[in-house]
């Protein structure tokens, strides 16, 4: 019963958090203070598992609501 709770309350936060760093446009390079081409591909891999995990945790969110719905 209270992992449940948790688990509604934990996958959502990540979620918003997920989707919040992903930044339409600017790019991570900007939000952490990187300017220059230096950062090419760390910023690509990041961008890539921000992607990856926004996908998981929506899946995650959408499995945990249809489990868990009252009935």
């Amino acid at each position: 019963m209270i992992l449940k709770t948790i688990l509604q309350i934990l996958i959502p936060v990540l979620l918003i958090g997920a989707i919040l760093l992903q930044m339409q446009g600017s790019g991570l390079s900007k939000t952490f203070g990187g300017g220059g081409g230096e950062f090419y591909r760390s910023k690509q891999s990041i961008e890539k598992i921000l992607i990856w995990a926004t996908v998981i945790l929506a899946g995650l969110f959408g499995l945990m609501s249809l489990l868990f719905a009252p009935r």
